[in-house]
């Protein structure tokens, strides 16, 4: 085994990694998780890099093989399954572009919901109003108003 290298997240190294994932085959993956996971002495920050860098390998690595040539809609979809598993978020979720508040044609995006997560968000709240978990009374005061059929935030649902 190699000597591990100490950085720090402030050193920059992790910027290089994402090039390099973008190149992964899935015979050169091994190795590159392994230079991921071994030759460095990680800080709190690099090692969240490297698992990054080594699921975006993973990524380019399977997309490369005969099966892959994947759309950006299936790559949108392999973003939403990897959140969902990874971070165990069910949703409904939305990701943020704040680039778009520079275009009048996104306001939407930023003051609606879709009916959809109205209902999902509706249901939760009152799951979460019989369940109660130690919540505070601000928070069961919050299920509660949105249980009501009030829409929180100054946010509107889609028509």
């Amino acid at each position: 085994m190699s000597e591990r290298k100490a950085i720090r997240e402030e050193d920059g190294v992790h910027k290089q990694w994402f090039e390099i994932a973008k190149h992964q085959t899935l015979e050169s993956l091994p190795e590159f998780m392994r230079h991921l996971s071994e030759d460095f002495g990680h800080d709190y920050g690099t090692i969240c890099h490297a698992i990054a860098a080594a699921a975006v390998g993973a990524a380019w690595a399977l997309e490369k093989t005969p099966k892959g040539g994947i759309t950006g809609f299936q790559a949108g979809a392999v973003m939403w399954s990897f959140i969902q598993n990874w971070m165990s978020m069910d949703g409904p979720l939305r990701l943020v572009d704040y680039n778009n508040l520079l275009y009048p044609q996104y306001a939407d995006k930023f003051n609606t919901i879709s009916q959809d997560t109205w209902d999902a968000i509706q249901a939760k709240a009152r799951k979460n109003l019989e369940e109660r978990s130690g919540a505070s009374d601000a928070v069961v005061s919050h299920w509660q108003f949105i249980a009501d059929g009030h829409v929180p935030f100054g946010l509107r649902v889609a028509a």
